[in-house]
């Protein structure tokens, strides 16, 4: 068996029973079949005509990498600190949270510092990152196909 095939995977026949322009609209059409006791496990959403759509958030420089440097830090720092101190009960949890706030901070500031110091200005923003889909098809096995197309045509 090949490693990436999932034994989950239905790979009866299936035929597409509606198409929706957002991931949201064909959730609620799954939710709508499931609803009216369709077996929703012979139904798929499959995206199409993928593309990769990078947000730019921001403009970056220095202030703003040691700013998020410094918060990253911190929340990682005061959680190793809050773990380990509940861990090990060493001391007093509060000092030794803050401490882990403090070694988190400066941690957090150094690798942000020598991240962005290392792209020598060839990436100056920031972003956010995700796949978008131009259509969403919702996919039943073919041998109950006819009772999801009229389900789903009840909904509108």
């Amino acid at each position: 068996m090949d490693r990436f095939q999932s034994t989950n995977v239905n790979t009866t026949s299936r035929r597409t029973v509606a198409t929706y322009s957002s991931y949201a609209d064909a959730q609620k059409a799954v939710d709508h079949l499931s609803d009216n006791k369709f077996a929703v496990e012979k139904t798929a959403i499959v995206a199409e005509g993928l593309k990769f759509v990078e947000q730019v958030t921001g403009r970056l420089n220095w202030g703003r990498v040691i700013a998020n440097g410094a918060s990253s830090g911190a929340l990682t720092g005061v959680l190793i600190g809050l773990f380990l101190g509940l861990l090990f009960s060493a001391g007093p949890l509060l000092s030794i949270v803050l401490y882990g706030l403090v070694v988190g901070i400066i941690t957090g500031i150094l690798f942000g510092v020598l991240g962005y110091a290392v792209t020598g200005g060839r990436r100056d923003f920031s972003s956010v990152g995700g796949m978008q889909a131009e259509r969403y098809n919702v996919m039943v096995d073919a041998d109950v196909a006819d009772e999801a197309e009229g389900i789903l045509r009840a909904m509108s």
